[in-house]
């Protein structure tokens, strides 16, 4: 529907209309994984969706299904190694 293919590693994740409860669809290798989760009180905070795709990095979906606010999941800085010289 979207021109994704199922078995690329990206994860499809739907969404309630009350917001409370999600799905989310991956392939794994061995086959494709259904994860369903409903939240007992509050509501997923839903990223921007453009062209019918969010873009999020692993550790904002990992935070998106834990019923947190993905947003505030920045990236590690990177530090470079000191060289002795």
């Amino acid at each position: 529907m979207f021109g994704l293919d199922p078995f690329c590693g990206a994860v499809f994740v739907f969404r309630a209309k009350r917001a409370d409860r999600i799905k989310m669809l991956v392939w794994d290798q061995t086959g494709m994984v259904l994860v369903h989760k409903r939240l007992e009180g509050g509501k997923f905070v839903w990223p921007q969706v453009r062209d019918g795709v969010m873009r999020l990095s692993s550790a904002q979906l990992a935070a998106l299904f834990e019923g947190l606010d993905w947003r505030l999941v920045r990236p590690e800085r990177v530090r470079r190694p000191l060289v002795a010289g």
